[in-house]
């Protein structure tokens, strides 16, 4: 169930049977908070999932930038993000191949990633192309198991990557997520209406912000169920609640619209 502070009308959670163009569309304006597709993936995919994952090398952050264990297979871009707000290109290209053979050779059949971005691409009517830099594909595709929980923060190509990163222009940005495991209590994400402005410099912590950063902002709440899928807009500030017992693993991609209208992903 969603759990809604009621202030901005618009600023809502919906269930749905299958993403639309529209909301994608509306993501992007900031006139929808989030949009969850129950069952997105079936039982059995998510059990294949789970056993492929088995396969793929994964590893923890560094623990003086992420204080919680947060267990990850894919780069993000932002983890190769230089002090200047560049990309440290040589390393980022090189994990990004070892990613590629490694997600391979997990032979991931059927694989979530590519469900979601076909059924995604067919709701916005053109299908979902790479992010490219300097015409290389950039790689998405993560998975991410957070059972600690995850700090407030927020994500925003744009601001990590000032000057530009892509050869495409994006002027917004969706975070899609789609469980393969939950626990039985816990794990939810929080969305809360309130983007960056330099006061939140003061509540600073680690990668993200301290809870009073938005302590009196409106906010949806969610709590995953096996299959889920949802897509909402990360330049929002947003957590993960932590769960007592059990597995909270989320396949995750980063979609763009570009100013050409197109759909591009990155992770």
């Amino acid at each position: 169930m969603f759990r809604t502070t009621a202030l901005d009308p618009l600023f809502t959670a919906l269930d749905s049977e299958s993403f639309t163009d529209r909301h994608l569309a509306t993501l992007a304006a900031g006139t929808l908070a989030a949009v969850r597709v129950p069952d997105f993936l079936d039982p059995t995919v998510c059990q294949t999932a789970m056993t492929a994952l088995d396969r793929l090398p994964t590893a923890d952050y560094d623990p003086d930038r992420v204080p919680t264990s947060i267990v990850r297979f894919g780069p993000a871009l932002n983890d190769y993000r230089t002090p200047d707000g560049r990309l440290n290109a040589d390393r980022y290209w090189h994990d990004a191949e070892t990613a590629r053979t490694a997600w391979q050779r997990a032979g991931m059949r059927p694989d979530p990633i590519a469900i979601s971005l076909a059924l995604l691409g067919s709701a916005w009517g053109a299908a979902v192309a790479p992010a490219t830099i300097g015409g290389r594909a950039v790689f998405g595709g993560t998975f991410r198991e957070i059972n600690a929980g995850a700090l407030v923060h927020y994500d925003d190509i744009n601001r990590e990557f000032p000057d530009g990163l892509f050869d495409q222009e994006v002027v917004a940005q969706l975070a899609y997520n789609v469980w393969v495991a939950v626990p039985d209590a816990g794990g939810a994400t929080t969305v809360w209406r309130h983007r960056w402005e330099p006061a939140d410099e003061q509540h600073r912590q680690a990668y993200g912000y301290r809870a009073e950063t938005v302590e009196h902002c409106q906010h949806i709440s969610l709590t995953p169920r096996l299959g889920d899928a949802l897509l909402f807009n990360p330049a929002n500030f947003h957590s993960v609640e932590a769960n007592p017992t059990g597995r909270r693993i989320a396949f995750a991609v980063f979609l763009g619209l570009t100013t050409t209208g197109q759909l591009i992903v990155w992770s």
